[in-house]
Parts: C-alpha cells; structure tokens; sequence
C-alpha cells in the first residue's frame, strides 16, 4: 500500500512545478451538481461517476475531474486569459478496471489564453514533462482537430457530417456511419412508402419517448439519406490515412502537407500543427523522436478537439496514463453559452509517479 506521506510529497513534487508559472491555485468542492456533467457526457457519465441525491440540488455527483468545473468556474466569471492549477482528490468507478483505485489524487494545470494556441500547447507538454523528469515513460501524441477539419470539409451533406463529428470519440461508431454514408454499407431503407408510415403516425400522438414531429423528421433525414450520393472514395481514403497515421512527428507532418493538397479544409490545422513542433522544438524537445498516433485520444478524451498527448510507463503497459493532456476549445464556447476562449490542459497521477519512481530507481 502507497504511504500517504510519500503520496504527498510526490503531489507536491509535481504541483510546484505548475505553481511557479504564477498560476491560481484552485480548489473545489467534492460534489458537483450532476447536470453539467450529464450534458456533456451524456448517460454513459453514470457508467463512471459516483452519483447521490440533495434535497435541495437535486442528483449530484462525487468530482470526476477538475477541469470541467474549472471551465464552467472561468466562463462565468471571465473570457481574460489565465492559469489555473490545483491537486486534489477525483472519483471514478471501476467496472472495467476492477484493480484500478476509485478514488486517487490529481495534479493539472489548464491555461485559458487565446493569444499563441500553439505556445500554449507547447508549454503544458513541456512542463508536465518537465514535472515527470527522471521517470521512464512513452509519450504519446495526437491532433484531434486535423480529423475533425477533414470531416467538415467532405463534400457531402452537413447532417452526416455533423453525425461524424458527434461520434468522434466512438471510433466504432464513426467507421459504421462513415461506411454506410460511403457506399461500403447498405444505406437504411424503408419497408414501406413514407407516405404510409406518415399516415400510420398520424393516429398517435406519441411512439415511446418520441412525439409524432420528432419521429416526422427522422423519417424525412433517413429518406435525404437514402437519396444522397455517397462520399467521394477519395475522401474516404484521405480520412483513413488520417486516422492510421503512426509515426514520427517530422514525418507525419511532411505526410499531412501532402494531404492537404488533396484536402485543401485541413491546411489551418496542419499548420497549427508545424507551429506547435517548432514551439517545441524551440524548447529543447526533440520532435525527430517524439511519436504522433492519428487516431490518439479518441476513445479517452472525449471533450479534446486539438492536440492530445499522453505519458505511459515504458515498463508497466497494464497501468493507465501517467499524465494525459490537450486542447478543448470547444468547451469553453459551449460552457460559457456563446463566449469562448481557447483552452489548453493537462491532469498527472502522483499515485502512478510515485510507483513508477520508486520501481526506477530500486
């Protein structure tokens, strides 16, 4: 068992490291009212957070993480720039990872600067490494926005590329929509006329938790999508390069240039992309070594829409991430209802640090 002393200092350790930049030190309370959190993540929350009722707030549940309520705490108070950093304790349940500790210590940092995104970026990588110095880890990278900009600039219809934006972080669910809207699946196809099942529903006035509008027009969407020509192969291809993109960053940048010839609405992204390399390179990191993974944080970090990374034990693979990290933009405009300020973070495991650093130097 983790002696709590170490367990302290190794927080310590790592939150000095943040607390010299200046930032605001932030704590939070441990119950969180349940229904920003539903919003965001929708039912599949319940499935990892501890939830209990207040007679007076309603469902609550017991903090999942710091930097939705840092967020929703910055947009209601201000859009200036800042920096935030905190430690403190989360909560997650474990059904899929049974060994895995329920609740554990956090140490983040967010900075909420729009001026150089890509400095940003830079400086929350280069300082959580910088925080993990003398462990031996893997680091991993991604840019989820060159996805998400490929997808917005497919020449099809803005209602599949909406439902292909919605599921980015479900990737099995984006390669089923993207086959089906590309042809390589049979398209949904009604038993019967339209017309029919419109004269059939008119007789109630609601089927399930739907009324008659709501099942009105996802009739008319899957009748548009039956007659709606299917992605150009050739977008499919760029978007399937995209995603099985594996390599050095200096390479995956050549590749992307060359991409965005094909795909002119990923250019801003992967030029956001070269800016960030060299801010990194700038700074002493070595981007001829450093690894990107074009599918890297679609399945984990399901509010990052720019640069993710992440930092792993190179010798305990049954572990979760050391550190984890990236840009949510997108949360920002969506939790300060139209305001909006680009935002970049990052969260690191003491826990983890600590075992990892001891096994090191045994």
């Amino acid at each position: 068992m983790t002696d709590l002393k170490d367990l302290s200092r190794e927080a310590k350790r790592l939150a000095v490291v943040f607390e010299a930049t200046g930032a605001d030190i932030v704590e939070l309370d441990f119950l969180q009212i349940s229904n920003v959190l539903l919003d965001l993540y929708g039912e599949d929350i319940r499935g990892r957070a501890f939830t209990t009722n207040d007679p007076v707030y309603g469902e609550m549940m017991l903090r999942p993480d710091f930097t939705i309520p840092i967020v929703e705490q910055h947009m209601a108070n201000s859009v200036s720039s800042a920096r935030y950093t905190y430690c403190g304790k989360v909560f997650r349940r474990q059904e899929e990872f049974p060994d895995r500790p329920r609740e554990f210590l956090q140490v983040g940092y967010e900075i909420f600067d729009g001026t150089n995104p890509e400095k940003a970026d830079a400086e929350v990588f280069l300082l959580v490494n910088e925080a993990l110095k003398g462990i031996p880890v893997r680091i991993a990278t991604g840019d989820i926005g060159i996805l998400m900009a490929a997808v917005r600039s497919l020449s099809t219809t803005e209602t599949r590329k909406k439902a292909l934006l919605r599921h980015i972080w479900r990737p099995h669910r984006f390669r089923k929509l993207l086959n089906q809207f590309s042809g390589l699946s049979s398209k949904p196809q009604p038993n019967q006329d339209f017309e029919d099942y419109n004269k059939l529903i008119n007789k109630f006035q609601a089927i399930g938790s739907r009324n008659v509008q709501e099942i009105k027009e996802r009739l008319e969407q899957i009748k548009l999508e039956t007659e709606t020509d299917p992605i150009d192969p050739e977008e499919v291809k760029i978007l399937d390069e995209l995603i099985s993109l594996r390599d050095r960053c200096t390479v995956v940048l050549s590749h992307l240039e060359k991409l965005s010839k094909k795909m002119p609405g990923i250019e801003l992204t992967v030029d956001n992309f070269s800016k960030r390399l060299t801010s990194l390179e700038k700074n002493g990191t070595n981007v001829d070594l450093l690894n990107f993974e074009g599918s890297y944080g679609r399945t984990s970090m399901e509010y990052y829409d720019g640069f993710v990374f992440g930092f792993y034990s190179e010798t305990r693979t049954d572990l979760a991430p050391v550190a984890t990290g990236g840009r949510y933009d997108a949360l920002t405009e969506r939790m300060g209802h139209g305001k909006r300020i680009p935002a970049v973070g990052a969260v690191l495991r003491p826990d983890l640090s600590l075992l990892l650093r001891e096994n090191y130097h045994d």
